[in-house]
């Protein structure tokens, strides 16, 4: 009776033994699975599987084993997933790999060209010109507005205040109208650029908060206040792409307000503990440059609700910038120069 017990036994083993999952490792043959497009994936697989067939994939698109990105590939995290097939049993295995810029950001500096007075109430959320308009987006619950303004005077010309639950965020213009985001309400709003007047609203979808936003003319791209830029249709407002931004070192997150000049994004972002903007690549979200703009916070005046530099407004015709913070009561415009 104890030798069938045994024998019964040891085929329970074998049983659970064979149907249990192989260990599967991933190798890539790049340190820290983190690299820039000149360095070549060599996928390898260690298991304790036999027999068995392979494919590998790259974002589910199917790969060799040897792969060679492009210096136009977009960067940031890409899922590695190995397939292994016996008999009719597929095993997998993921992997995240982060594709890093190839090069250091060029470091650029600001030369003040003009001070300007700025409404030392506007939590300054969104800036950008339409001409000589300059259109401002402020936030906080019960204070968020929408604005025109004379930039060399800081007059309100016009002014639309949002319903007190929500909470203001980036602007821009395209196809003569204003889009304003707010932050947490999955929501934003459509304006007549002339009398402020809105138009409709439409709701979020993939991207979940509403930071920052600029457009190409045909695009509008979102910040979301991760590492993330997403790409919208401006006519449905969907999620159509969207890019990570990416240093050579590695992921920026808390991207916040953007304008878009000469195929690039500026960009403002929470990340550093310093007054900076980035410089964007829009096709691979690598950061081309960093501007520097440290002194400006001291230049205005120092009281309990003063914040951080926000907002970044390029005018077109006199080809410099205009930059201001939250509660700051000057707005700068600057020409931005090479440090080195």
């Amino acid at each position: 009776m104890k030798f069938f017990l045994n024998i019964i036994i040891s085929i329970l083993i074998l049983n659970c033994s064979s149907s249990a999952e192989p260990k599967i490792q991933i190798l890539t043959g790049i340190e820290g699975n983190k690299g820039s497009f000149e360095k070549v994936l060599n996928l390898v697989v260690k298991t304790s599987l036999e027999d068995f067939d392979t494919s590998y994939y790259l974002n589910n698109k199917q790969i060799e084993k040897t792969h060679k990105f492009l210096e136009t590939d977009p960067l940031g995290e890409y899922n590695i997933r190995v397939e292994l097939k016996k008999g009719d049993k597929i095993f997998k295995k993921n992997i995240i790999y982060t594709l890093l810029s190839h090069k250091p950001p060029k470091l650029y500096k600001y030369e003040i060209v003009n001070i300007f007075p700025h409404d030392i109430e506007a939590y300054t959320q969104g800036l950008e010109f339409d001409g000589d308009n300059l259109y401002e987006s402020t936030g906080l619950n019960g204070k968020s507005t929408l604005r025109k303004v004379n930039y060399k005077t800081g007059e309100i010309i016009e002014i639309k205040k949002l319903d007190d639950a929500f909470f203001g965020e980036g602007i821009t213009l395209i196809h003569d109208k204003i889009i304003q985001l707010t932050w947490k309400s999955l929501k934003g709003f459509i304006y007549n650029k002339t009398n402020l007047e809105m138009i409709k609203s439409f709701s979020y979808y993939e991207s979940k908060e509403g930071w920052g936003l600029c457009n190409d003319g045909n695009k509008l791209y979102k910040s979301d206040g991760s590492e993330n830029i997403w790409i919208l249709n401006p006519n449905d407002f969907k999620e159509e792409n969207r890019i990570q931004v990416v240093t050579n070192k590695s992921a920026l997150r808390k991207i916040n307000e953007l304008e878009w000049v000469s195929g690039k994004i500026y960009a403002n972002t929470y990340q550093f503990q310093k007054d900076v903007v980035v410089i964007i690549n829009p096709i691979t979200g690598g950061v081309d440059g960093v501007v520097d703009f440290s002194g400006l916070k001291e230049k205005v005046k120092q009281h309990n609700k003063l914040n951080v530099l926000n907002g970044i407004a390029y005018h077109k015709k006199r080809n410099t910038f205009f930059v201001t913070g939250k509660n700051w009561n000057k707005m700068f415009e600057v020409k931005i120069l090479s440090k080195f």
